[in-house]
Parts: structure tokens; C-alpha cells; sequence
């Protein structure tokens, strides 16, 4: 039975996969009144700065109108190293593999709730838009949605550059290739800020821990990666929606609604399909 601290915005919680990570989630107030009613998911992925209840809470109106529960995952600093930052916007950092740590998460919610998670939707800005658009790549079967908002880095539909610059040896990294076409099934919306184009703590070089030949082959600012990302998407057949903030620079709210009414916009057509 759930309890006042399972509805509405709920405390964060170890994940039971690995009791180093944890998640939070909003759930919509009514939600023990409509017993009959299975919820869409929304997966709000933070930056480096982990403010991940501001993600959560900012998503709360959205989740509402939507019928929708939103899981937002904290993926600590520190770990598996003291100081590390980056790790899971790699998808893959030593032995530990930030996709199926989601996908656990994932589990768990659809064993406490009404959810459908077969497919969800997947959102990420800064350090989670890096992780979004590289989980994408991996799992595009679980994914109802991707939203990409201003990664410091992309990887790029290109065989003939190694993980995480290109996609030549993900069968190594991960155990699976990438599949371009599997991708012209789910709908991708890039977002970013008109003015996010400062260059501080992006610019790759050979001494970064995730610097390989052809990293920043995609130009240095964000607005010229998330450009380059475009451009390969395109070129693979995938639909993008590409929105541009007017004004606003690298600032997570500053993108938020456009985020939510792309989201509003998938699910309004996947429940028509779905009759």
C-alpha cells in the first residue's frame, strides 16, 4: 500500500540494482483515485551540478496535465573514483554501465506503480544530454521520445571513429552495435539557448580522461555540437525537431518548456495511435 511519502514529489531513494545510486520521483497527486489508469513514464536526466529535485519539480506540472510519472536518477560525483564528474555521460565508466543502472531504476518503479515503461520518455541537459542521445544509440527500443538538450560533447553516427567520438567499436564497449535505422522510429528534439556558447570545461584535449582522436571533430561550442548532431541525424533519416531558446544561455529551466511541450506533443499522438 502507498503512503503520502509515494505520491506527489517522493524522497530520494536507493536503488536497490546498486545502493550507491538513487532516484526521486513525482507522481501525480491523483493518482490513487484513478485506479484504472496506467501512467506514461519521463525520465529527466541532471547535469554535472546533480540538482536533480529541480529537475523532478520542474517537471511536476507536466506530469500532472500528462498523466505521467516522472523519474529523475542521481548519478552521484566520486564514483567509482574521488572526483570524478563525468563518468555517466559515457553510458560506460570502468565496470559500471549507466544504462542498465537507469533500466534498473526503471524496474523498479513499474514494480511499486502503474507505469508503462516498455517505452518511455528521455530527456537530458548539459551532462544529461550527454548521457541521452549515447542511451538513445544503445536502446532506441526502450525509448518513446529522446530530448537532447546542449551536451557538452556528442558522439556522431560514424563508424570509422571509436567510442565515444563515432560509433566503430560499441560491440567492444557495450556487447551491441548501433543500429542508425532503429532510429527513425522514435522522435529526437535538440534543444539549447541561442547564447549558450561559452567554451569553459568542453573543449577536449589529450590530456582529458575521455579524449580520443576526432572528439572535437564537432566544432568547440555547444551550439556548433548540437549542430553537428543535427546534421548526422538528418543524414541518417532520423525526424529531429530542433529548437532553439531565444536569449537564454546554459541554463537548464531556460529549456524546460520547450522540453515539455515536445513531450506533450508525443504522447498526445502516441495515445491516439494507441486508440
Amino acid at each position: 500500500m502507498l503512503s503520502c511519502y509515494d505520491i506527489g514529489c517522493t524522497p530520494l531513494r536507493a536503488s536497490q540494482y546498486d545502493q550507491r545510486f538513487s532516484y526521486c520521483l513525482y507522481v501525480p497527486e491523483d493518482y490513487e483515485q484513478q485506479p484504472d489508469q496506467v501512467y506514461s513514464l519521463a525520465v529527466v536526466v541532471h547535469g554535472t551540478e546533480r540538482d536533480v529535485q529541480l529537475y523532478r519539480d520542474a517537471f511536476s506540472g507536466f506530469a500532472e496535465d500528462n498523466d505521467c510519472i516522472i523519474l529523475a536518477p542521481l548519478f552521484p560525483a566520486g564514483i567509482p573514483s574521488p572526483g570524478d564528474l563525468d563518468g555517466y555521460k559515457y553510458i560506460e565508466d570502468g565496470d559500471l554501465r549507466y544504462d542498465e543502472l537507469l533500466l534498473a531504476m526503471v524496474d523498479e518503479v513499474a514494480a511499486v506503480y502503474r507505469v508503462e515503461t516498455g517505452r518511455f520518455l528521455l530527456f537530458g541537459f548539459s551532462g544529461g544530454g550527454h548521457f541521452a542521445h549515447r542511451f538513445l544509440y544503445l536502446h532506441p527500443d526502450r525509448l518513446l521520445a529522446a530530448s537532447i538538450g546542449a551536451p557538452g560533447a556528442v558522439t556522431l553516427l560514424d563508424d570509422g571513429l571509436p567510442w565515444p567520438a563515432g560509433i566503430a567499436d560499441t560491440d567492444e564497449v557495450f556487447g551491441r552495435k548501433v543500429d542508425p535505422a532503429a532510429l527513425r522510429a522514435i522522435p529526437v528534439q535538440l534543444v539549447i539557448g541561442a547564447d549558450d556558447t561559452c567554451t569553459d570545461a568542453i573543449a577536449a584535449d589529450s590530456a582529458h580522461p575521455a579524449w580520443i582522436q576526432g572528439v572535437n571533430d564537432a566544432g568547440v561550442p555547444r551550439t556548433q555540437r548540437i549542430d553537428a548532431l543535427r546534421v548526422c541525424l538528418e543524414d541518417h533519416g532520423v525526424t529531429v525537431t530542433h529548437d532553439i531558446v531565444p536569449a537564454a544561455r546554459h541554463h537548464a529551466p531556460a529549456v524546460f518548456p520547450d522540453v515539455q511541450a515536445f513531450f506533450t506533443a508525443v504522447l498526445h499522438r502516441a495515445r491516439q495511435l494507441g486508440g
